[in-house]
């Protein structure tokens, strides 16, 4: 620090003589003013200006000395710092600028999404906006820039004139997915919040004529925690913010809210109500079975904040076939019934797996209008390529609304591209109203967005029918393939499809969309990495370590399939297991803050982040204490790191920005440690980060003899916790350990009753398909 008014005593300068007991860490700073408060002021100043890395100093101490009122005042004594110990337990206060480059070092050291994309930054593709929408003067964010849409009219009819005006409208109502499920689809969710803010001007700007932008729920709240390390609560404000005048949509499961399994009605209840409150204005919800007693809680929730509920019936199977016995046109006009007497204000064809084709749709369509006065607003994904066809149709038989992607984040196991819809409707009398030409100008954004996530990018390169057979949801295939890639299944993919539909037909032909395609994915995958015999298997499933989920579901937790349990399949496959508990006890400290009317929103979000993902919610947690806000990073950097030289500028706040660069990476020591070589606003720093490709010098895992039943194995690569201790008895069957890899759990038992003679692994380990865990002592 320095400048006037402010000086140093006791720094060396270059040619001074350093004694053997010189201590360079020492400094007297003597701060002046006119006044006492303008000397404090630049006292204050020149103390947080210090710059100390890697031992303890007393300036916490001093900040909290210069803070204090007393002080301030000039009321001091000789027992002024006696009587104040809390000025001795000040914490120093957070270095976000070292924090983002440790991050940005490790990245840049271990690549864990491989090479960074040759290509420019997104935001040179932004069009100019429109005057009306504040084009030059930063995100247009004020209503008063914009021409009100969808949010205005739902504020001034409410919800039930808001569905009123959607079912007498004549032209066709669009809701982008852009922002949700086209990149939950294509990208495996990854989409960050800074790239979501870079376009949500532009829809306000350019496409004020939205019904809705689905921009929450779903995976979205699953992957913000675990792997992209920012709020999802902040990222839904933010985007409030950003677009004041179209309505924004979620996706929520029913009880499950948006986890995997069911919750207690009051937090289902809470999650709503606080979602509304921070910018939710539609939302989309569904069961995975159809259940709509499971449903209820979150309706119930809906209705109470005045927003719009919309029920969607999860389609599957083929109504219009002759052999379709089990989803039948009558099933759906049951499920729809049960909606409407819930008291929902709009009716969701949610197609997951584009199994819908263009003569069923119109058959449904058709059907849902004429029985019910209720809007209709159709879901899809195009998987197979032909689900424009599908919204012709439905637009034919007096659909009322449907979900369309920016072009490049459209087809495939997305949505149908919203250009096309506009496109094909324009010139008839259900033409969309939305400006074919704003598209085709926002279209290049997207692009170079989708090719910054390249690694992520699991989109078919070309239509597949095998959707037909497999029925699969669009959302799942991109997870699903990088699940298999993750338990080094990647090369075997069409079987995993296969399988899948083989584990479908096994679990009775169900319903498939979060969380139930996630059972019925997670035994695919178990099946093919256990290279298990499905004769053997269904025969006696017994004998296999299901995952939780198939264990979880077969025991009811989900709810009964349409078509009834699989029997005797299930029997079997449930004898003698533990079936694990999911709907969490509230403890007592959550259940009073969901009760409490006055609980903030801070803290109601961390309870609820909390109960919903406990593993990611303390991954997010994690990541903050060690690195800070990473959302302010540039997508680039925060996926591939920085190049030798590369600075980005890392905005925190208005007019506060840090400027970060990596100048090089040394050679790795004998542990596998590299010391980065940064900068910080033009300083030199040194980071250092365990490089993970250094051969780790560990002994390898010790392997199982597959032959052998005194051998416990493990099934496939993952995280493993043993449950059992060396000289422990146990029965045939019972769990030894559990297994977790890509949010698939499972237990590992033994066929052997008798004692555990070793241990082969730690009580906690990362293994390989295959690795010893456990040897038992038969009886």
């Amino acid at each position: 620090p320095g400048g006037h008014g402010v000086r140093l005593d006791g720094c060396t300068y270059v040619g001074a003589d350093v004694s053997p007991h010189f201590d360079s860490l020492l400094v007297k700073l003597t701060c002046r003013g006119r006044t006492f408060p303008e000397a404090v002021a630049r006292a204050r100043r020149a103390v947080a200006e210090f710059r100390v890395r890697g031992v303890a100093t007393n300036i916490p101490f001093l900040q909290a000395v210069l803070e204090d009122p007393d002080f301030m005042a000039g009321r001091l004594t000789t027992s002024f710092i006696d009587e104040r110990p809390a000025l001795l337990n000040r914490r120093s206060g957070a270095d976000r600028g070292t924090r983002l480059l440790t991050y940005l070092a490790d990245v840049t050291v271990n690549h864990p999404n491989g090479p960074a994309p040759n290509i420019g930054d997104p935001r040179q593709k932004l069009p100019p906006l429109p005057a009306q929408a504040g084009a030059g003067k930063g995100r247009p964010n004020r209503l008063q820039d914009l021409v009100p849409g969808s949010r205005q009219l739902l504020e001034e009819r409410g919800p039930a004139g808001f569905a009123d005006w959607l079912r007498r409208r004549g032209p066709v109502a669009v809701t982008d997915t852009t922002l949700r499920d086209a990149h939950q689809s294509l990208l495996a969710t990854r989409l960050r919040t800074e790239d979501m803010l870079r376009g949500a001007p532009y829809f306000a700007g350019m496409l004020p004529g939205l019904l809705s932008l689905e921009a929450w729920g779903g995976a979205t709240f699953d992957v913000a925690l675990r792997f992209l390390k920012e709020d999802p609560w902040e990222r839904l404000a933010a985007l409030r913010d950003a677009v004041p005048n179209i309505c924004l949509q979620m996706l929520i499961r029913g009880r499950n809210t948006v986890g995997y399994t069911p919750y207690p009605d009051e937090v289902a209840v809470a999650f709503v109500k606080e979602a509304a409150r921070t910018g939710v204005d539609i939302f989309r919800v569904f069961d995975a079975l159809n259940d709509v007693d499971q449903m209820l809680p979150a309706i119930k929730g809906i209705l109470e904040t005045g927003k719009v509920a919309e029920g969607a019936v999860c389609y599957t199977g083929d109504l219009a076939s002759p052999a379709e016995h089990l989803y039948s046109l009558d099933y759906y006009l049951r499920k729809a019934e049960q909606l409407v007497s819930a008291g929902v204000h709009v009716l969701c064809i949610k197609d997951m797996a584009g199994l819908l084709r263009a003569p069923a749709a119109r058959t449904l369509v058709t059907a849902l209008r004429e029985n019910f006065e209720l809007p209709v607003h159709l879901h899809t994904h195009d998987t197979a390529g032909g689900q424009l066809a599908t919204y012709l149709a439905a637009i034919e038989a007096g659909v009322d609304a449907i979900d369309g992607a920016m072009g490049p984040l459209a087809g495939s196991t997305s949505q149908p591209s919203l250009g096309a819809i506009v496109a094909a409707t324009d010139n008839t009398v259900r033409a969309s109203g939305l400006s074919l030409a704003s598209i085709e100008a926002f279209e290049p954004y997207w692009e170079a967005v989708r090719r910054l996530y390249r690694p992520f990018d699991s989109g078919s390169g070309a239509p597949t029918t095998r959707v037909y057979r497999h029925e699969m949801p669009g959302g799942q295939i991109s997870n699903l393939r990088q699940q298999a890639i993750a338990l080094g299944l990647g090369d075997r993919y069409e079987m995993v499809e296969d399988l899948y539909a083989e584990a479908n037909r096994i679990l009775g032909n169900i319903v498939k969309v979060t969380p139930s395609s996630k059972v019925v994915g997670d035994l695919a995958l178990y099946l093919c990495g256990a290279n298990a015999d499905l004769g053997e298997f269904e025969r006696d499933p017994a004998r296999f370590d299901l995952p939780d989920s198939v264990i979880g579901f077969l025991a009811g937790e989900l709810g009964v399939p349409a078509g009834g349990w699989p029997e005797p399949f299930r029997a079997k496959a449930l004898e003698g297991k533990t079936v694990p508990i999911r709907e969490p006890d509230l403890p007592p400290e959550a259940r009073a803050v969901l009760a409490d009317p006055q609980s903030g929103p801070q803290k109601l979000r961390q309870v609820l982040n909390a109960l919903i993902f406990p593993g990611p919610n303390r991954d997010y947690e994690e990541a903050v204490r060690q690195y800070g806000d990473l959302s302010v990073l540039p997508t680039s950097a925060f996926l591939y790191g920085l190049a030798p030289g590369e600075e980005v500028e890392v905005a925190l706040g208005a007019g506060v920005s840090l400027y970060l660069a990596i100048d090089a990476v040394g050679e790795a020591d004998e542990r596998g440690f590299r010391s980065v070589f940064c900068r910080l606003n033009g300083q030199p720093r040194v980071v250092t980060v365990r490089d993970r490709s250094v051969k780790d010098s560990r002994p390898r895992g010790e392997r199982a003899q597959p032959d052998n039943p005194t051998h416990v194995a493990a099934p496939f690569a993952g995280a493993v916790s043993l449950t059992v201790q060396a000289g422990d008895r146990v029965e045939a069957g019972q769990t030894v350990a559990t297994i977790e890899a890509m949010k698939m759990e499972a237990p590992i038992t033994t066929s052997l009753a008798g004692t555990v003679e070793r241990l082969a692994v730690p009580g906690l380990a990362s293994v390989e398909g295959g690795d010893l865990l456990i040897v038992i002592r038969p009886e």
